[in-house]
């Protein structure tokens, strides 16, 4: 099968050209499709000079920072492969478990795959480098997951969501920002397809080191959740 890797970036020079170089490494059939969000650090120029005319990369550019959220849907657009992997920008997460990821998928179990920085591990694992405040929000998510929809999981604000890519580009999408997640999530449970978790590794970085998602942007999720089950479930 082929993989289609969506990188959506902001503002990410001192990390993008090492994530690139990790996905192009996995021995995948694939294509990356880079979506540059209006980055104003010299990222642009990064892609520019060293991937150009690269066939397995394809870079999209936005003149203005519009969000995540739609940078991922631009990728959406233009992914060509039978499963879809968002990845971020950053070294949190590790493109070498893309097999993991994407196994139950292959072998026809399931249709969307999470990576679960927290399953059989428990959500105190990262104590001594994620905030407390974080670490609960990642929970709070979970159980409303399960509350609203029955459904258990740990780890719904997890990057590493993987699907077949049909089915990824059936479901209509609004966000903009960092509501990908609770909206896909959301509108998944809707269609009640099943979420399949695997473990993965998680290298948290700190806000000082570029980390952009803030204690707002828990609290949008909630709200997301909470429309996409009860007041907009059919959009």
């Amino acid at each position: 099968m082929k993989l289609s890797v969506i990188i959506p970036v902001y503002n990410e020079k001192s990390t993008i050209a090492e994530i690139i170089d990790r996905v192009k490494a996995v021995d995948i059939p694939k294509e990356i499709i880079v979506v540059d969000d209006g980055s104003r650090d010299g990222t642009t120029e990064v892609l520019k000079e060293k991937y150009a005319g690269d066939d397995v990369i394809k870079v999209h550019t936005s003149l203005i920072n519009i969000g995540k959220g739609a940078a991922v849907r631009v990728g959406i657009e233009y992914a060509s492969g039978d499963i879809t992997i968002i990845q971020d920008a950053d070294l949190e997460l590790n493109p070498g478990e893309y097999h993991q990821i994407i196994e139950p998928i292959e072998k026809g179990e399931t249709d969307v795959v999470y990576g679960s920085r927290f399953l059989g591990r428990g959500y105190f694992l990262h104590y001594r480098t994620v905030p407390f405040a974080s670490r609960f929000a990642n929970w709070l998510l979970a159980f409303t997951v399960r509350l609203y929809w029955g459904v258990k999981i740990t780890d719904e604000a997890t990057s590493y969501k993987a699907f077949r890519t049909s089915l990824l580009k059936s479901i209509p999408l609004k966000c903009t920002g960092f509501e990908f997640c609770p909206e896909i999530t959301a509108k998944i449970l809707n269609r009640k397809k099943k979420i399949v978790e695997v473990p993965i590794s998680y290298h948290p970085r700190t806000v000082a080191e570029g980390k952009k998602v803030q204690w707002k942007d828990g609290i949008k999720a909630l709200w997301n959740l909470f429309k996409y089950r009860f007041l907009e479930r059919g959009s």
